[in-house]
């Protein structure tokens, strides 16, 4: 192989890489993907798009989380079991009910939820029982407060801290007086 044909081969890779490229751009740029014009560039100023002025194009790329707040929430509480119970514990290595959920969605998913249960009933949006999907808050009633709380996992199961001497667990709902909540 001699040199020439050696020193023209990168140059030909470079060549149908552009023009594997050049579609793409195409269709981004038709779409409208570039990105809002940054002010001095052929957009901004008037100048047609094939002019000799440069032209740079910025895009704002923040990360976006896809999954649902509650569906992280969810993901959190359920990465908690076999932490004990102590009453009035709100993490990262012991928990309450109510400590628990203050833990996961207060501390680390940064949403306002108060300490209590019945104070974290009384912040949520009230759902529906039938509207409830995993990751929604399950408050366990008696007299018009909630005296427990868990976060519902699907299927009629809750994530929660029982009581002292046990440790978080998933558990069935054992009652029909509970309402359903939704962290804002």
């Amino acid at each position: 192989m001699s040199t020439s044909t050696s020193a023209r081969r990168p140059h030909s890779l470079r060549q149908l890489r552009s023009l594997a490229l050049t579609p793409l751009l195409a269709a981004a740029l038709f779409l409208g993907l570039g990105g809002a014009p940054v002010s001095g560039t052929a957009a901004s100023t008037g100048s047609p798009p094939g002019s000799s002025s440069a032209s740079a194009v910025t895009i704002d790329a923040k990360p976006v989380s896809t999954t649902p707040l509650r569906l992280q929430g969810l993901s959190l509480t359920a990465a908690q079991v076999g932490k004990w119970y102590r009453w009035g514990a709100a993490g990262p290595t012991y928990f309450d009910c109510s400590g628990l959920v203050y833990y996961v969605y207060h501390t680390r998913l940064h949403r306002y939820l108060p300490r209590t249960a019945n104070a974290q009933r009384l912040a949520t949006t009230r759902i529906y029982k039938s509207n409830i999907l995993p990751g929604d808050l399950v408050f366990f009633m008696s007299n018009g407060r909630a005296y427990h709380v868990g976060v519902y996992a699907g299927y009629g199961k809750v994530w929660h801290a029982p009581r002292p001497g046990q440790r978080v667990q998933l558990s069935r709902i054992w009652t029909s007086a509970w309402v359903a909540g939704r962290v804002r």
